[in-house]
């Protein structure tokens, strides 16, 4: 039961208490597009990844809930991120390009002036990838951000044999629960999880990623434990699931 306190300062959330169960792909994503492009401070907003990060959340409290990982995981994902200075980050569910800019941005930062840095956004429904190609570029991102449409699964080995993906830094999976386990696995046969790679995987409480996490915490080469994150700000406590490959 949500208090009323979190549907006041999050208004978005009200569609849950009216019964409403759909979470995505029902137009909200192109009227988030339309809401950025309307913003009284569009201008602002051009080349700067923090600020279209907050007008992303600020669309998600107050008008539409969205399936982003959200800025408290987000910040957890991202300290990850500036400690471990990954080159080549892929995400499997890119949707509308939240990750993709918040962590294209840390990848940035923690690299300074370095060259050939590549996240991989991969992402399965080809209108929600066109407004995340969009928004990645008015992040100004697109140089490090690329967006690729298909199947997680077909996409990885796609990108494998034209040697445009040879090795994972970090791999982020926040598609599918339910295909974690076999896109961790192409992956793995594929030769890109090299030791002392990370793969961290979202929404492992809820909805659930069980069989995920009993496939890393039993596996032989890697070592794996839980970070707590909120969904939403103040509430929905949820877990990312951490494995570093010896």
């Amino acid at each position: 039961m949500l208090s009323s306190d979190l549907t006041s300062k999050y208004p978005s959330l009200n569609e849950f208490v009216d019964g409403n169960d759909v979470e995505s792909h029902d137009g909200r994503e192109v009227a988030l597009l339309e809401y950025i492009y309307n913003h009284h401070a569009l201008e602002k907003l051009r080349g700067s990844p923090p600020a279209i990060l907050d007008v992303i959340d600020e669309f998600a409290a107050q008008e539409k809930f969205l399936i982003n990982i959200g800025p408290d995981k987000a910040e957890k994902v991202r300290e990850i991120v500036q400690q471990g200075k990954p080159t080549v980050l892929v995400e499997l569910g890119g949707y509308i390009g939240y990750s993709a800019i918040y962590f294209g941005e840390a990848m940035r930062q923690a690299q300074g002036t370095q060259k050939d840095l590549r996240l991989w956004s991969l992402e399965f429904d080809p209108l929600i990838a066109s407004i995340a190609m969009n928004l990645i570029d008015l992040a100004g991102l697109s140089d490090i951000v690329k967006v690729v449409v298909g199947s997680a699964s077909d996409s990885l080995k796609r990108l494998h044999a034209k040697k445009e993906l040879i090795a994972i830094d970090l791999l982020f999976l926040d598609h599918v629960e339910d295909l974690y386990v076999a896109d961790l696995k192409i992956c793995e046969d594929l030769g890109l999880l090299k030791p002392s790679a990370l793969v961290l995987a979202d929404n492992v409480l809820r909805p659930g990623a069980p069989q995920y996490r009993e496939y890393v915490r039993h596996h032989a080469n890697m070592e794996s434990w839980a970070v707590k994150g909120l969904i939403v700000p103040g509430d929905f406590e949820d877990e990312l699931e951490v494995s570093r490959v010896k």
